[in-house]
């Protein structure tokens, strides 16, 4: 098991791999491997998606994936 924390400015759900999984800035679990991410169908966020291979971490060091706000710079 592998642990992920995907970040964004506010509360948004989180998709891995096109399914719910949680919600931003929280560690979630996830198997190892490949893995694509989004924050849903309101698109204010970019980039639109972040596929990123995850492995080697831990609950206490997680993967961070960042999302940012499509307005800041």
């Amino acid at each position: 098991m592998e642990y992920v924390k995907v970040t964004f400015p506010t509360d948004r759900l989180v998709y891995i791999d096109g399914e719910e999984n949680g919600n931003t800035n929280e560690v979630l679990r996830v198997e190892a491997g490949t893995h694509v991410f989004e924050l849903g169908n309101l698109a204010n966020y970019r980039p639109a998606s972040r596929k990123v291979t995850v492995q080697d971490t831990t609950v206490l060091e997680p993967l961070e994936i960042a999302f940012f706000r499509k307005d800041d710079q």
